[in-house]
């Protein structure tokens, strides 16, 4: 009886571990609101941030780098316009379409995005040409909308023809080629090499001269001196971090691919070894116009 006594009179109360639950909860909060979030996806266009966050090549005391993984472009702009992020991987296409809203963006870096066109094999679908009744997944307001227009413009097919299907989950886009659901599809690697196991590349933004994938930030979230500071900081680690990926490849980085992207490593080693990436930098002008052009004429 003495010793349960002691026990007891040892052990915290509920009220105690609830207060005490109460304060770290409220401490992860602020030290979630001081960080510098940003909202990526499981794509290896995004890889210089994986890296530089899994390798921390940024100065702590600077600034907390912390990644939302999220599957779906939509789900990215949701955390950027809420408070889950600061700044989001995306494409110009949503990102000016945003700042047509209202919303002052600042660009942190190109990114090598190269979106490919993908068909069923069994939709039997060799040329741009042959499009015509076909399904292609793709989001609406976003790069992929841009480049369907495009395509279905140089292979002189009827838009009314050719039939959207909007799939924003870059996952659950594969897994519907995969199921013979989907004609067309939209991916980037590496999601896109796993789909020319089942399908067949038709063309791809580097054809058609286009660089689509940015890194942005809402300007009125980054505007104080610390978010200069912590935005300093980023971009540094950001060109270590494609320094380091274009001197060692990409195959150096196997386990953070596999963790971040979501594949298996053998699917990593049937990457192009050739892919580079650029230091920060906004996205050129020439771009910019294209997109805004175009967002004009929807």
């Amino acid at each position: 009886m003495i010793a349960a006594t002691l026990l007891i009179g040892c052990g915290q109360s509920y009220e105690e571990t609830k207060k005490q639950t109460r304060l770290q909860r409220i401490r992860a909060a602020k030290e979630d609101s001081a960080a510098l979030k940003i909202a990526v996806l499981p794509t290896l266009d995004g890889l210089p941030l994986f890296v530089l966050k899994e390798l921390q090549l940024y100065d702590t005391a600077v600034v907390d780098i912390r990644l939302k993984r999220f599957t779906a472009q939509m789900d990215c702009d949701t955390a950027l316009m809420g408070t889950a992020a600061e700044g989001m991987m995306s494409d110009l296409v949503r990102s000016q379409r945003l700042a047509a809203r209202g919303y002052k963006m600042r660009y942190m870096a190109s990114m090598n995005t190269c979106w490919q066109l993908i068909s069923n094999r069994n939709a039997r679908v060799r040329e741009l040409k042959q499009m015509e009744d076909k399904t292609v997944a793709m989001t609406r307001y976003s790069a992929t909308d841009l480049l369907t227009d495009l395509i279905v413009d140089s292979a002189h097919v009827k838009s009314e023809h050719v039939y959207r299907v909007q799939v924003n989950d870059v996952n659950v886009r594969l897994k519907m080629l995969q199921n013979n659901v989907l004609d067309l599809l939209w991916l980037t690697e590496p999601q896109a090499t796993a789909a020319k196991k089942d399908g067949r590349k038709l063309t791809d933004t580097r054809q058609l001269g286009l660089q689509l994938g940015v890194i942005v930030f809402r300007q009125d979230k980054v505007r104080t001196l610390e978010r200069r500071n912590q935005m300093e900081e980023l971009s540094k680690a950001y060109d270590r971090a494609c320094d380091s990926i274009n001197k060692y490849g990409i195959g150096h980085y196997r386990d953070i691919i596999v963790n971040y992207c979501g594949v298996d490593a053998a699917l990593v080693d049937s990457l192009p070894a050739d892919m580079k990436f650029r230091h920060a930098g906004g996205p050129l002008q020439r771009d910019m116009e294209r997109v805004d052009k175009w967002l004009k004429s929807r």
